[in-house]
């Protein structure tokens, strides 16, 4: 169901800023509250539009003898109801401002002006839910109809339902109580399951104080959420006081935005977000050789002990591991790896690519992949517990590759690396540590003579905690970063920063990442301070799906500014470093953008946890790569 451009209930709540006749009669004040619900982020600005004489008796509109309630709210809609005029003036406006204008017909004839702008979908107040004349007119006009629950009884609601099914009208029902401001015992939120099974769209309409009651109807899979949206809610007025102003209705649509990322689905899998595969990994625990295991030895129970961190076989598994025969020698504590169930052990062989590839390690496997696969570069990836290490220790003589460092972002003491930080203490931490990593790249040449200027990945910085940082000061993060490229000794050495994903991962939670995530940003910066980039495929996919950029475009873009290419695939948000083909890139796609606009890049495999096994991941990742760079 479409109203405008929105499609209702395909997961992002359509937010009504319900104007009403809050403007008071002032065109002025009504442009004003456009302009507020724009500012808040509302989808759309709802006015209400009435001619009294198709909608009260004409004894009513004389005031003889009428109750003292209708003479009120009569005295109020003569004194604030806009002209018709004003009306068209207002849905013209809206549309200058990229937001959806709707209205509440109060009359058959009211339908008949709003058809003439016209309109997307028509709002159906509580008042009239039962007014099947009303609803005649609004079924003629095809449009879908938005209609308040308030004040009904649960046969007139159903008999509406089946009214407007047999006319075969798209219709949503909003859940609410007419009264203004609603006490919070009488606004019975849990009956919107019932509504549910009346009627598959479903919404909320209120006027209680406070916004966390609508908030609480967004998690109960409330579509549409409509609210009275006031300047002032002193002013005289019937529903100013169940109004919401600014700053208030603006906090309740980023709760809105935040529940629908929260939300998820109720599909049965239950899926590991990629922050708890980190703390996963790190903290449960996974099935080890309880002593030296020789290959071609069958397992027994005491073979295997349960220990922490959580890199290996799941303990779930442990019995399945008994009776079965080890394909490879095991240490003290070696992890066991479901390739184990099966008897089966991927190995490596000589690929062959058109670009220079390599194979991400550390200084411990070095010499074991080394060994076993011979490629064009191995990639170091550093801890700051590796820069205390000889790597003389692990490195001999010299070797016929290439290589590249990845610095580490993390640093002794819980220092994330950010040399673009406005906290210049901080700052001087970041580039004390940076510099020690050149330092370790240069003494690192003599192993790999092949390597003239050795690539030093790193994720530089520009993170913040809670929220993004404003894009007005976003320059001087970029202008800082290249004062800290000035102060490095670079000599010898290239420091290429990484395409980074909008949401990192630090500390076992989500972060905010500000800089080198968008495109546009990147080229200017690249240009401005001389650089070129680690493009990390999987972080900017992540970059794609959030923002809505097209990922293929990006690459076209980045590729002249690309050195270096971190291979893996992406899904979502926040699916990162899976293994190629399990994600959303199209990979020879990408392949045929980096034959064209960066065919001299290298590139490594980067899946999660790809090292675990031997090197596993990394091996099916260049078994699916090969033919395509």
């Amino acid at each position: 169901m479409k109203i405008g451009n929105f499609e209702i209930g395909a997961g992002r709540t359509f937010v009504i800023a319900e104007i009403g006749n809050n403007h008071n009669g002032d065109l002025n004040k009504a442009f004003e509250l456009v302009d507020v619900a724009v500012e808040v982020g509302a989808d759309c600005a709802k006015f209400q539009m009435r001619h009294l004489d198709e909608v009260y008796r004409s004894k009513s509109l004389l005031k003889s003898g009428e109750d003292l309630g209708t003479e009120y709210i009569l005295d109020l809609l003569e004194k604030f109801e806009l002209n018709k005029e004003f009306h068209r003036k207002l849905n013209q406006y809206c549309k200058e401002k990229g937001i959806l204008y709707l209205c509440t017909p109060w009359d058959s004839k009211s339908v008949d002006v709003l058809e003439t702008f016209p309109v997307p979908a028509y709002k159906v107040a509580s008042a009239d839910l039962t007014n099947v004349k009303l609803l005649d007119r609004l079924i003629e006009t095809k449009k879908p109809l938005i209609l308040s629950t308030g004040m009904s009884q649960t046969q007139e609601i159903l008999f509406t339902r089946d009214y407007l099914t047999k006319a075969n009208s798209e219709f949503v029902f909003l859940h609410c109580n007419s009264t203004y401001p609603a006490p919070l015992h009488d606004i019975n939120l849990k009956w919107m399951n019932q509504l549910r099974e009346f009627h598959n769209y479903i919404g909320y309409s209120g006027h209680e104080r406070g916004i966390n009651v609508t908030l609480a109807s967004v998690a109960l899979g409330a579509m549409i959420v409509e609210r009275h949206l006031t300047l002032d809610r002193t002013m005289e007025g019937p529903d100013h006081a169940a109004s919401l102003e600014m700053k208030e209705f603006k906090t309740l649509v980023s709760g809105i935005r935040e529940i629908e990322l929260a939300t998820g689905t109720s599909q049965y899998e239950r899926k590991v977000s990629q922050g708890e595969m980190i703390n996963r990994e790190n903290l449960s625990k996974s099935c080890v050789a309880a002593v030296p295991i020789s290959k071609g030895t069958i397992i027994t129970k005491d073979m295997v002990k349960v220990l922490s961190p959580g890199q290996g076989l799941s303990p779930q598994k442990m019995y399945d591991l008994i009776g079965k025969k080890m394909q490879r020698d095991m240490d003290v504590e070696d992890y066991f790896f479901p390739s184990d169930l099966s008897e089966k052990r991927i190995e490596p062989r000589q690929y062959k690519f058109t670009h220079p590839w390599g194979v991400p390690v550390r200084y411990h496997d070095f010499q074991e992949y080394y060994q076993r696969v011979k490629p064009d570069l191995f990639e170091f990836h550093l801890s700051y517990s590796d820069m205390e290490l000889d790597p003389n220790q692990y490195l001999t003589g010299t070797y016929e590759c290439e290589f590249v460092i990845h610095a580490p972002e993390l640093f002794e003491g819980s220092h994330l690396m950010d040399l673009a930080t406005p906290d210049e203490s901080y700052r001087k931490i970041s580039l004390k540590e940076t510099q020690r990593v050149i330092d370790i790249t240069r003494a690192l040449k003599k192993f790999f003579p092949k390597t003239k200027k050795p690539f030093i990945v790193a994720n530089i910085g520009g993170i913040s905690m809670d929220g993004n940082l404003p894009k007005e000061i976003l320059p001087s993060y970029y202008q800082r970063f290249g004062e800290s490229l000035k102060s490095l000794d670079l000599e010898g050495v290239e420091l290429i920063p990484q395409t980074m994903a909008p949401f990192p991962w630090h500390f076992g939670g989500q972060r905010y990442q500000n800089i080198f995530v968008h495109i546009a940003e990147i080229e200017e910066w690249c240009k401005k301070l001389n650089l070129r980039m680690c493009y990390d495929v999987s972080h900017t996919m992540l970059t794609c799906n959030h923002f809505g950029y097209d990922f293929y475009d990006f690459s076209e873009r980045i590729a002249p500014f690309t050195a270096h290419i971190h291979m893996g695939d992406a899904k979502g948000l926040n699916g990162e470093g899976l293994q190629v083909g399990e994600g959303d890139i199209d990979f020879n796609r990408l392949g045929k953008i980096f034959a064209k606009h960066a065919p001299n890049a290298w590139f490594i495999p980067e899946i999660w946890q790809g090292h675990k096994n031997g090197g596993e991941g990394f091996w099916i990742a260049l078994e699916k790569l090969e033919g395509i760079l």
